[in-house]
């Protein structure tokens, strides 16, 4: 019996957001709205996304000891997310610059901070939290160093989801591990290389499938998801709602697909489920504020 649905290893950052009417090209300036401070990072997000749906879920991260650290952990706790193992300290808190225009699209500049400071070590030290949730998530906000020794410890059984956002080359070893590995179009292109990815995104994960993922999500945005692993490529499609704000998005999309394939559904119903949970996130501002309860997605 495992005590957690998800533990989710990843960052926690403090969202700055400012909106505006067009994103500046280099060396312009514009001007925006009033600023906004959020609790976010990807990590973060898709705990409290997680928890939002009734999953019980656990957060292994570094924060700083600072006002921000304390926003994040207060956010977590708000959600229902055990954060025992989040340690703080030794560093100030991630944060990440976001601009969001009109459209909804967003660009991110992010200062890790203490997210950089999350080890190995801190790893190992967490091997019984591990070894006690059904679904292990990580991206590559932490270093990859420290993603490498999750999945030297994950408990016979369990599922490892991988996000790698900001992409990454990936050991062997990492790849191996990923059931799913979740991309969008731009990280399948650098993991395989702009030359050999091609345009079909069919393609992008039969090609990221052969390099050792028991399976693959490729996110396409308002167009759906395509699912691969040994059975074959599956189209997911889209729900259609009037888009306000995608920042987190993909955040919501990966903890629901984790915690329905931690359930028991089959790779396409738990990116079918993750759909519509994204597809909710994107009509409020905001990351976490954003995050939709199951019986909201139940009546999208």
């Amino acid at each position: 019996m495992y005590d957690y649905d998800l533990l989710v290893v990843g960052s926690a950052n403090a969202d700055l957001v400012i909106g505006v009417d067009r994103r500046p090209a280099a060396g312009e300036t514009v001007l925006g709205g009033d600023l906004a401070t959020h609790p976010g990072g990807k990590g973060a997000n898709q705990a409290v996304a997680a928890a939002r749906l009734g999953a019980r879920t656990a957060l292994l991260a570094r924060v700083g000891d600072d006002a921000h650290g304390g926003l994040l952990l207060d956010s977590q706790r708000a959600a229902g997310v055990d954060t025992a193992g989040v340690l703080v300290g030794g560093a100030p808190t991630g944060v990440a610059l976001i601009t969001v225009d009109p459209s909804g699209d967003n660009s991110i500049v992010v200062s890790p901070g203490a997210n950089g400071r999350l080890t190995p070590a801190d790893v190992r030290a967490a091997a019984g939290l591990i070894g006690a949730s059904r679904v292990v998530s990580a991206q590559l906000e932490i270093p990859l160093e420290t993603v490498v020794e999750v999945v030297r410890n994950l408990a016979p059984g369990s599922l490892f989801v991988l996000n790698p956002s900001p992409p990454l080359p990936l050991p062997d070893e990492v790849l191996a591990a990923c059931d799913p590995l979740i991309v969008n179009e731009h990280e399948a292109k650098v993991l395989l290389g702009e030359a050999g990815a091609g345009e079909d995104p069919a393609d992008w994960a039969r090609l990221l499938l052969a390099r050792g993922p028991r399976s693959v999500v490729v996110t396409l945005g308002a167009a759906g998801a395509l699912v691969a692993d040994a059975h074959g490529t599956e189209a997911v499609p889209s729900v259609k709602v009037d888009a306000v704000d995608t920042t987190g998005a993909g955040d919501a999309f990966t903890a629901a697909l984790a915690v329905r394939l931690g359930a028991g559904a089959s790779l396409t119903e738990a990116a079918t489920y993750a759909a519509r949970v994204g597809a909710a996130a994107v009509t409020r501002r905001g990351a976490q504020d954003s995050y939709p309860t199951a019986a909201e997605v139940e009546a999208l």
